[in-house]
């Protein structure tokens, strides 16, 4: 089990573009295992590998599943969606933070799964939102970017004086 390092807002690495996996093997599979082991340790229902400063398209994704399997995501690709949903949404990347944010009701994704095997998934519940928030992961994107600059600007003072909190918490026990 190895628990990885989550990267939180402001870190320029959560804008990087992740490429696409070439090639499906062990390297790849372990990737997959940490990720999951990292979600699960921070409770989370998604994770992206640009989370984790692994720029690669792969998403994880569990307890959300009609059948709450894991979901692996490998190189996905929308091929059709429609609808409008809004929907509250927060992220392992900006602790504690809240937004309603439009997405598409319905999506349509091929993907590869962990094993490399070619598939497509339709959906219009709460993993259709889930998969578009970890896809904008993979372009460099986070769900602020979806708001109005006055609540884009109030989540990050919020962060920022998160951030001050913890800073001289943990100075007070070196």
């Amino acid at each position: 089990m190895t628990i990885l390092k989550i990267l939180k807002y402001p870190n320029v690495k959560l804008r990087k573009i992740a490429k696409p996996v070439k090639k499906i093997n062990k390297k790849i599979q372990n990737i997959v295992n940490d990720m999951f082991d990292t979600m699960y340790h921070e409770d989370g229902i998604g994770l992206a590998a640009t989370q984790i400063d692994i720029p690669l398209q792969i998403i994880v994704i569990s307890k959300i599943t009609e059948k709450n399997n894991p979901l692996v995501l490998i190189n996905p690709k929308i091929i059709n969606q429609y609808g409008e949903k809004k929907v509250e949404e927060g992220c392992l990347s900006l602790p504690k933070q809240y937004a309603i944010i439009n997405r598409y009701e319905f999506i349509k994704i091929q993907y590869l799964d962990y094993y490399g095997t070619h598939n497509i998934i339709e959906t219009n519940s709460l993993l259709s939102i889930c998969i578009q928030h970890e896809m904008d992961h993979l372009i460099g994107k986070l769900f602020i970017d979806y708001l109005s600059t006055l609540k884009k600007n109030i989540i990050i003072k919020k962060i920022k004086k998160m951030a001050k909190k913890n800073e001289l918490l943990s100075r007070k026990y070196i």
